[in-house]
C-alpha cells in the first residue's frame, strides 16, 4: 500500500495534469527528500517545471544525465542519433594493426552533454569535446562529461572548438534546435516556459542552425568523418540538401519506434 504522503503527492500531480503521476511520485520520494524540501519539489512539478529539472537528472540511453533548471532536457528520441554516432565512432576506432586510433567526437549544441555521454559509454575511449552557447548548459555538461575525460567549451558552434581539431573530427553529433519560431508557442509549457529558447528556436523554417553547421562541417571533419543532425522527418530532405551543398554525401535515417529522424553527411575523398 502506498504511504499517505505518496497518495497525496499522486493526487496533486494528477490534478496538475501529470499523466504518469504514480511514477513521478515514486521518483520524487526516491530522492530521499523530506518535509519542506520534498514539498518544494512537488510544488515545482505541480507548477509545470519538467520532472527532470526537479529531480536534477534525466534518463538517457541507460544513463542518468545531470540537468539544471532552465537547461534543455534530453529527449528519448535523440537516443537514435547517439546510437548511430556511437556506431560510427566504433568504426572510426577500427584501424590496421599498429595504427590504433582514438576517435575524435564532438557533441555540438550539447545541452547537458547527453549525446556525448552516451557515445562515450557505448564506444569509448574517445577524444570527446562538447560545446554550447548557453552558459548554464555548459555548466551542466561539465558535470556529466568532465568526470569521464570530456572537454566542455562555451561558444558559438565551431568558434568554440579547439582550432587543432579542424580536419580531424571523426564524428560530429549535433542536436541543434529545429522548431520553427512560430511553432514555439504550440510546444508544451514544460518546454517553452522552462527550457532556454535558444535550445528550441530554429528560426523561420526551423533550420537556421542546420544551415550554419552544414556549411562549415567539411573543413572540420576528417576524411570519412560524419556529421549527424537530428531533425523532423518533414525537414530532413531540406537539411540533407544543405549537407550536399556543403560537400558531404548525405543520407536520411528514420526510426519508426522512436519517431526519430537523423540526417548523416560523410566527408568523402577530396577531389584529385
Amino acid at each position: 500500500m502506498p504511504t499517505e504522503t505518496e497518495t497525496e503527492i499522486v493526487t496533486r500531480l494528477r490534478a496538475a495534469g501529470c499523466v504518469f503521476a504514480e511514477d513521478e511520485a515514486a521518483l520524487l520520494l526516491e530522492t530521499g527528500a523530506e518535509g519542506g524540501q520534498l514539498e518544494a519539489m512537488v510544488e515545482r512539478r505541480v507548477a509545470g517545471e519538467p520532472l527532470e529539472q526537479v529531480l536534477g537528472w534525466a534518463e538517457f540511453a541507460g544513463l542518468r544525465i545531470r540537468v539544471l533548471p532552465g537547461v534543455f532536457v534530453p529527449r528519448r528520441r535523440t537516443e537514435f542519433l547517439a546510437a548511430e554516432a556511437a556506431r560510427l565512432a566504433k568504426h572510426a576506432a577500427d584501424a590496421p594493426v599498429g595504427a590504433a586510433h582514438t576517435p575524435v567526437v564532438i557533441d555540438l549544441c550539447c545541452g547537458a552533454g547527453a549525446i556525448g555521454a552516451a557515445i562515450a559509454d557505448a564506444a569509448g575511449p574517445l577524444h570527446l569535446v562538447a560545446a554550447d552557447l548557453d552558459p548554464v548548459a555548459v555548466q551542466a555538461a561539465r558535470l556529466n562529461l568532465e568526470p569521464i575525460g570530456g572537454l566542455v567549451v562555451e561558444g558559438d558552434l565551431y568558434d568554440a572548438l579547439p582550432a587543432e581539431l579542424r580536419g580531424r573530427i571523426d564524428v560530429l553529433a549535433v542536436n541543434a534546435p529545429y522548431v520553427p519560431s512560430e511553432a514555439i508557442a504550440m510546444m508544451p509549457p514544460e518546454a517553452r516556459e522552462h527550457e532556454a529558447r535558444i535550445a528550441l528556436d530554429g528560426g523561420g523554417d526551423g533550420l537556421d542552425v542546420h544551415r550554419r553547421v552544414a556549411a562549415s562541417a567539411r573543413s572540420w571533419l576528417a576524411p570519412g568523418g560524419a556529421l549527424l543532425i537530428e531533425t523532423s522527418e518533414r525537414q530532413a530532405p531540406v537539411a540533407a540538401a544543405f549537407f550536399e551543398q556543403g560537400g558531404l554525401d548525405a543520407r536520411i535515417l528514420h526510426d519508426d519506434d522512436a519517431d526519430a529522424t537523423v540526417v548523416v553527411g560523410v566527408r568523402g575523398a577530396d577531389p584529385a
